[in-house]
């Protein structure tokens, strides 16, 4: 309970703080600048995820194709080329 009590107040004691720069003319080229950074590292972070999640995307669909080639190259070396592996009842 005490960490929440010192959390609320740091979170507020920011709040108040960058209430006050921002009514100086330099405090919000400061507070701009602070945006500007966070704009841009968010903005090379998200490039990035997305650059790596096609890799994986590519990754994966190459595997579901040969896993798809390897299934259709067994199923199709079968002696009677019937895929069906159950054997059939006599007549």
């Amino acid at each position: 309970m005490k960490n929440l009590v010192w959390f609320v107040l740091g979170l507020a004691g920011g709040f108040v703080l960058a209430h006050f720069v921002n009514k100086d003319p330099r405090g919000r080229e400061v507070l701009a600048d602070i945006d500007a950074r966070i704009a841009e590292f968010t903005d090379r972070i998200s490039a990035a995820y997305h650059e790596q999640e096609a890799r994986f995307t590519e990754g994966a669909e190459t595997a579901t194709d040969a896993a798809a080639e390897a299934v259709a190259a067994a199923s199709g070396s079968t002696a009677s080329g019937d895929t069906d592996a159950a054997p059939k009842p006599a007549a």
